[in-house]
This record gives C-alpha cells, sequence and structure tokens, in this order.
C-alpha cells in the first residue's frame, strides 16, 4: 500500500485498529462507523484525531453532529468497478460541508485519480502497482477544462470564458 498525498507519497499518521484491538491512548486514528459511533464518547476525549472509516455502500447518515470534529473519512473502496463512494465524497464536501482529509483506499486505478480528486478525494491508499508507478513518474495529469462543476474547483472560469467551462491549471493531479 502506498499513500499518495498533496502531489507526494508520504508516510502512513494514523491507526486502523481491528475490531477486537484497543483504540490507542493518543494519535490518530480511525474506526469504522458502528464502532465509531459506539465508542464516540470516549474517542471525542482522548487525546489525537479522530477518523471514520466508510465501506462501500455505507453512508454517512447518522453521523451529523460527529462529523465536524473528524479529521480524516477514508473510504474503502474494493473494486475499481464500485463508483458508490464517489457520490459519498461529494456529499461530504457539499452537503455536510466536510474540510477535513477524503481519503480513497483499495482497488484505485490510474484513470479514476483525476475523477476521485475532482468529486473531493485529497488523498490515496493505492495498491495497484501501475498505479502506484504512474504516480511516482508524474504520469497523471488531469484535464483543463471542464463543463461541470466540481466539489473542489480550483479556479473559477476565465473572464470572457463561456461560463459553463471551468478551468484549473493543466498538469495538475491534486
Amino acid at each position: 500500500m502506498a499513500l499518495y498525498r498533496n502531489g507526494a507519497f508520504v508516510a502512513e499518521d494514523w491507526t486502523f485498529p481491528a475490531e477486537d484491538e484497543p483504540i490507542p491512548g493518543s494519535g490518530a486514528v480511525a474506526l469504522p462507523k458502528a464502532r465509531l459511533l459506539a465508542e464516540w464518547p470516549a474517542l471525542a476525549s482522548r487525546n489525537g484525531p479522530a477518523g471514520l472509516v466508510l465501506a462501500s455502500g455505507e453512508k454517512v447518515d447518522g453521523l451529523e453532529e460527529i462529523l465536524p470534529r473528524l479529521a480524516l473519512v477514508r473510504m474503502v473502496i474494493p473494486r475499481y468497478s464500485d463508483g458508490r463512494l464517489y457520490s459519498q465524497a461529494r456529499l461530504l464536501r457539499e452537503r455536510h460541508r466536510f474540510t477535513g482529509e477524503i481519503r480513497a483506499a483499495g482497488d484505485i486505478l490510474r484513470d479514476q485519480i483525476v475523477f476521485l480528486a475532482r468529486v473531493g478525494f485529497d488523498a490515496f491508499e493505492i495498491v495497484h502497482e501501475g498505479t502506484i508507478k504512474a504516480l511516482a513518474e508524474g504520469r497523471i495529469v488531469s484535464v483543463g477544462h471542464f463543463y461541470q462543476p466540481a466539489a473542489r474547483e480550483v479556479s473559477e472560469a476565465q473572464p470572457g470564458a463561456r461560463p459553463w467551462l471551468r478551468q484549473r491549471k493543466a498538469g495538475t493531479v491534486l
């Protein structure tokens, strides 16, 4: 697994305890939705940021009070063809105004990176060797013009341009 954030590969700074493991007393920790809800009172008072791990098909419903206090939402993508988490990421950014890190984890292919970033993902845990290599070599670049708005617009339409044509700096991924 390789963690890609802010245009570079970085070391993991979060702990993801298994269901039967105790929660560490300090440091960044992220838990599945059911466990997060069950242990929220204790988790909220500990020293360190808290995060949520969402499996494909799970929603953030019922977490409206907790979301503003979370620093990470990690969404697990079991297969590259599962697109349900694209919608969840966009809802997190637009409806819930989530400002923390949204991380895609799992079966992510190089062709998906730009689209994942457009809906709100800003970090990627990648296991696909071809995608890791392409990111390391700088071979994944974004499109410069879009017809639809995104959850994370880098820039608005240029003066004089058609208002429906969004532009962003070409060649950037995130």
